[in-house]
């Protein structure tokens, strides 16, 4: 599972200047591929991964007999950014991949709800349901929604509507600590990242729809976020508050969580036709770029209290690097986004046989010996988003 993260916002808690961090040049390095690179890692992905019921174990080791929601829909996510980038071959393995999530939904409640885990022949699933999971599978079928047409593209609005339906009515969001989703259905915290993705959820549906409770949700989410889990002094959102005890507030700074913050606010600047969130988004990226980025290795760090890497976590940063150029053209962004995916090959990649270990030092040491499906999955994501603006695609 992931580690943790409508009233108007109240204009002291606005986002403060933050210094711009210093251009950073690229490698010198031979020409690449990045469409080459999402292509072996997919190959690496179908060849120890994919199982013969369409669904994706959740890593090589000691849960080769398991699937996982976030990491199948992180595959989804993976091939709708093959199918934007040109390659019109992965339409079908989304498709399928996306009908047979079909076995994780709750079927017996009313607000339904993605359980967490289910066998590979999707029996079993039941116990927890995670809030980030389901909010970050809504916005996986919303990009296939983006590249698809006709029923397929109604199926996938269909079901990103049923996943915030589950959001608003499955009993997730209290006043808690004033408000905010929690992690899961158990309790236990009130992280960035649930609440950041939810906010993403909500402000597309919205855009699409023009359903004004979904425009609500996002207000309120959003005001949540900012009061509870900014810190004004560093320019970026703290990990989560505890749900246990008198609520303790836990101010690790991750990659991730700002990641998600970054789109989301890009998002909000679109939705709600605010360009100050635009600013917003841009303060978060230069503030990422100063206190998690590793000039040394040129990569961004799992956290301020971890430093090492991990293809999942810190890839994200390069996803809102490029959502971020793709809003201002600032090329600078890009140049973050390809050198984060070149020092995760560095890190992380095994050199033979194309896969990422789940974690490593930045200079390749210490690798972990897990090889996680979505860690994969969001490697062959960022080479294929990378892919549409290098000139060796």
């Amino acid at each position: 599972m992931v580690l943790a993260a409508s009233c108007k916002k109240d204009d002291t808690t606005s986002t403060p200047v933050t210094p711009e961090p210093p251009v950073v040049p690229p490698p010198a390095a031979e020409p690449v591929s990045y469409m080459k690179l999402a292509k072996e890692t997919h190959s690496f992905i179908t060849g120890n991964f994919l199982t013969s019921f369409g669904s994706y174990r959740a890593n090589t080791s000691n849960h080769s007999q398991n699937a996982y929601e976030w990491y199948i829909t992180s595959q989804i996510y993976a091939d709708a950014a093959m199918v934007g980038a040109g390659e019109a071959s992965f339409l079908a393995s989304m498709n399928k991949t996306a009908r047979w999530m079909e076995n994780m939904w709750d079927k017996s409640s009313p607000a339904g709800g993605y359980f967490a885990a289910a066998n590979l022949d999707g029996s079993g699933a039941a116990g927890d349901k995670y809030i980030d999971d389901n909010s970050l599978t809504g916005m996986v079928y919303l990009e296939a929604y983006d590249v698809t047409t006709g029923a397929d593209k109604e199926y996938y609005l269909e079901k990103a509507r049923a996943c915030a339906n589950w959001l608003m009515n499955g009993g997730v969001w209290d006043n808690t600590y004033g408000g905010g989703f929690w992690w899961n259905t158990t309790k236990p915290e009130k992280p960035a990242q649930t609440n950041g993705l939810a906010l993403q959820l909500f402000l597309r549906l919205y855009k699409i729809t023009g359903e004004t409770y979904y425009r609500d949700w996002a207000m309120s989410v959003n005001n949540w976020l900012t009061s509870k889990l900014f810190d004004a002094n560093r320019g970026l959102f703290i990990w989560k508050i505890n749900g246990t005890g008198n609520g303790t507030r836990h101010t690790e700074i991750f990659t991730y969580d700002n990641a998600i913050m970054i789109e989301a606010y890009l998002l909000y600047a679109d939705a709600m036709n605010d360009p100050s969130y635009l600013k917003k988004a841009q303060a978060l990226g230069r503030a990422m770029n100063i206190s998690l980025w590793n000039a040394s290795h040129n990569q961004y760090i799992f956290n301020t209290a971890d430093d090492r890497v991990n293809p999942a976590w810190c890839a994200w940063g390069s996803q809102a690097m490029i959502r971020l150029y793709e809003a201002d053209k600032d090329a600078n962004w890009l140049t973050f986004a390809k050198n984060n995916i070149d020092g995760l090959n560095i890190s992380n990649r095994d050199a033979v046989t194309k896969g990422y270990y789940f974690f490593a030092r930045m200079d390749g040491t210490s690798r972990s010996p897990e090889l996680e499906g979505v860690d994969q999955a969001w490697m062959q994501r960022v080479q294929a988003l990378y892919s549409k603006y290098n000139p060796n695609k």
